[in-house]
């Protein structure tokens, strides 16, 4: 389960902006849910308090019971590496390394620098629709088929929490569509609890329920046309 609770986050010191004021949320294992609002709201600030990689002035991140506020920075780094899955509009996929280096990559932070990892890497390649491709370099895919590279990354230590940070903004519409259904497909096969966050009308209407961030509340939408 992931609980925030009265989240806090202001900028430019006393009397500076408060981005999120007490912004709660309750999420359970197996939940996909789209955050959309306007620019400047706090979306990315919101999910990167999520990960642990802002601390917030006030109020708490718990992940299955786990208070991030009580790690020191080593701490968060072992939480990330073992609990977090990141999905990024840029795909930071890694230019000198093939494919199945590139999604392997969370294992061998985890220590898993044996076949067992390549073996996890090449299954989830697969799983993505890019069997055959472990070989492969970056330079020769698609921005769709680098997007689903960085979703296999991002799932291949099965982490309990996945974030996606506007993952489709960088594709065409038919591309966008594949890697949005892909996404959501594989956080639930995987029952973990992913967080998409967009501008996108179109994608946020892939999850399984959206929420609209005014800066101090996650209201429900109901229709996100």
């Amino acid at each position: 389960m992931l609980e925030l609770s009265q989240l806090t986050r202001r900028f430019g010191g006393p009397g500076g902006r408060t981005v999120l004021d007490r912004v709660d949320l309750r999420l359970e294992a197996g939940e996909y849910v789209a955050i959309v609002g306007e620019s400047g709201v706090g979306k990315s600030t919101l999910l990167n308090l999520v990960a642990g990689l802002d601390r917030p002035d006030g109020g708490t991140v718990k992940l299955s019971g786990t208070d991030l506020s009580t790690l020191d920075d080593d701490g968060l780094t072992r939480w990330r590496r073992d609990r977090l899955g990141f999905v990024f509009q840029a795909f930071h996929v890694l230019p000198h390394l093939t494919l199945a280096q590139n999604v392997a990559l969370p294992l061998w932070l985890q220590g898993q620098q044996d076949a067992s990892s390549m073996r996890a890497a090449s299954e989830m390649l697969a799983a993505v629709g890019l069997a055959g491709r472990e070989a492969g370099w970056p330079r020769e895919l698609s921005g769709g088929e680098l997007q689903r590279v960085a979703i296999a990354r991002a799932l291949v230590h099965k982490p309990r929490l996945v974030l996606a940070d506007e993952p489709t903004g960088n594709l065409d519409p038919h591309r966008a569509g594949q890697v949005l259904a892909l996404l959501r497909e594989r956080v639930r096969a995987a029952g973990a609890i992913g967080i998409l966050v967009t501008h996108s009308h179109e994608a946020a209407a892939t999850a399984d329920r959206v929420l609209r961030l005014t800066g101090d509340a996650l209201v429900p939408v109901t229709n996100t046309q």
